[in-house]
């Protein structure tokens, strides 16, 4: 069974830190690609980074300089740091994984439950 577990989301006040985990487990799945996502209310799940085994890294626009993803293979394990956080960061922040690389949800067949990040202004 394939799971993707994320944790790390919370409140904070805007120009905070938090870190998430995903950590996956299983059997059958590929991870070569790991990613997140993000999902506000009423709005589209977003493409926010990914990175792929070898450790090269894609990050939308908006969250460059402040957003970095890493991962550690060993343990199956993915992270995305946030600094500088901004209220419109605001979302379920969702983990996913599959073999290839695309910024479209639908290129994903794995996902985690998502974890809330809420940033105060």
């Amino acid at each position: 069974q394939v799971q993707l577990v994320e944790s790390g989301g919370g409140l904070v006040q805007a120009g905070g830190s938090l870190r998430l985990s995903c950590a996956a487990s299983g059997r059958g799945f590929s991870t070569n690609i790991m990613a997140w996502f993000r999902q506000a209310p009423g709005k589209e799940r977003q493409f926010v980074a990914a990175i792929r085994r070898s450790g090269t890294t894609y990050l939308v626009d908006s969250v460059k300089g402040r957003f970095t993803i890493s991962r550690d293979n060993a343990k199956g394990t993915v992270y995305l740091q946030m600094n500088s956080l901004k209220p419109e960061d605001t979302a379920l922040y969702y983990c996913a994984a599959d073999a290839t690389y695309g910024v479209d949800p639908a290129a994903y067949d794995y996902w985690g439950q998502g974890t809330q990040v809420t940033v105060s202004s």
